[in-house]
């Protein structure tokens, strides 16, 4: 089980943590799972890790004329969240929250957001879920698509929903473990790697009460002024991940996935309004490095992915870039007597498996 809380509103801190932050997963590991090389990574079933974090989630926009032209990149104001958790077998709960004194910026407006990223990782397989709406951007850098060159080009009209999945089969999960470097409830021992195949399916929506390009920038995009852009994607994937042991407690993870998608694109405004067929490449990424000495795990990691949405205009494309960044410092502990009573039904659920 993974659970992943993003921060919507800082006046409900209370909801925040009762109500939209409860999003679970459970993933399916149990004594049914075939056991794994022992020498390669190794397992700490009776401890719970518990965790301390700080997190930034995104949601980016860009736009591109070309591969010779610059791109247009909106970005969203989130927020820097604190959080804590723990990890038990595997079943996961994290809690993060915005306080206000690490987010003083104020110029580049207001993002109204819910982020649901969700990662999960089994032994054999990763699931992605992807659950996003954001509502404000600014253009980045500042002074791009203004004629004051200290302000940002602020759209508080932009809105952007994307829904996903992306599951993918870990074919080494014997000598590899993504738990290893992303709950820290394992510990990857020798280096090792494995291919991955899976497939992904995606629904999203932009759209702005105006043209998406600011009016002193269309000349030089020559992008239609599409007020809404709609897509669904569905593709096969395909991709490789490896750690690497640096004399026994440093780790480098690294993961990519290219996925191929045929693609529905229905775009409104300017002269491009009408509904396509294209076929787009996209990927997820994944970058872990850490230290982890069988008691404590401090690493940073990011945990991203790139959508490529075609334009009516083939020389034109849209970039939905979505990320998690985070530094997390792990720590696996023993139980006691007492906790190790409040976790008898979880260990009973997953000895049923």
């Amino acid at each position: 089980m993974v659970c992943k809380h993003p921060v919507v509103k800082k006046k409900s801190f209370i909801l925040l943590m009762v109500g939209v932050c409860m999003i679970c997963h459970i993933s399916s590991q149990g004594q049914s799972m075939p056991d794994h090389d022992t020498l390669y990574y190794q397992s700490f079933p009776k401890l719970v890790t518990a965790r301390f974090y700080f997190s930034q989630k995104y949601t980016t926009l860009e736009f591109e004329k070309d591969a010779r032209t610059s791109r247009l990149r909106y970005l969203p104001n989130t927020s820097l969240n604190v959080g804590i958790g723990a990890t038990y077998h595997s079943i996961t709960l994290n809690l993060g929250y915005g306080f206000g004194f690490l987010n003083p910026d104020r110029e580049k407006g207001k993002t109204k957001y819910l982020d649901l990223q969700s990662h999960i990782y089994g032994r054999k397989w990763t699931i992605d879920l992807f659950g996003q709406f954001y509502n404000g951007y600014y253009l980045s850098p500042k002074g791009l698509g203004t004629t004051i060159p200290d302000k940002y080009y602020i759209r508080p009209d932009i809105k952007a929903t994307l829904a996903g999945l992306a599951a993918y089969n870990i074919l080494n999960d014997r000598k590899f473990s993504y738990r290893a470097a992303l709950l820290q409830n394992e510990k990857q021992k020798e280096s090792a790697g494995s291919f991955l195949f899976g497939a992904e399916l995606y629904y999203g929506l932009i759209r702005a009460d105006s043209s998406l390009i600011p009016a002193t920038l269309a000349n030089q995009m020559e992008v239609p002024g599409h007020r809404t852009l709609r897509f669904l994607k569905i593709g096969p994937g395909a991709g490789y991940a490896y750690t690497f042991i640096i004399n026994n407690y440093f780790f480098l993870t690294g993961s990519l996935t290219g996925n191929l998608s045929l693609d529905y694109v229905s775009q409104k405004g300017g002269d491009g309004t009408g509904s396509k067929m294209f076929i787009s490449p996209g990927y997820i990424y994944r970058v872990v490095l850490g230290y982890d000495n069988n008691n404590w795990n401090i690493n940073t990691s990011l945990v991203g992915n790139q959508i490529s949405v075609k334009s009516f205009d083939s020389n034109s494309k849209y970039l939905i870039n979505a990320g998690n960044f985070r530094i997390t410092l792990a720590k696996r502990l023993m139980p006691t007597h007492k906790i190790r009573k409040q976790l008898k039904p979880i260990d009973e659920l997953l000895d049923k498996k």
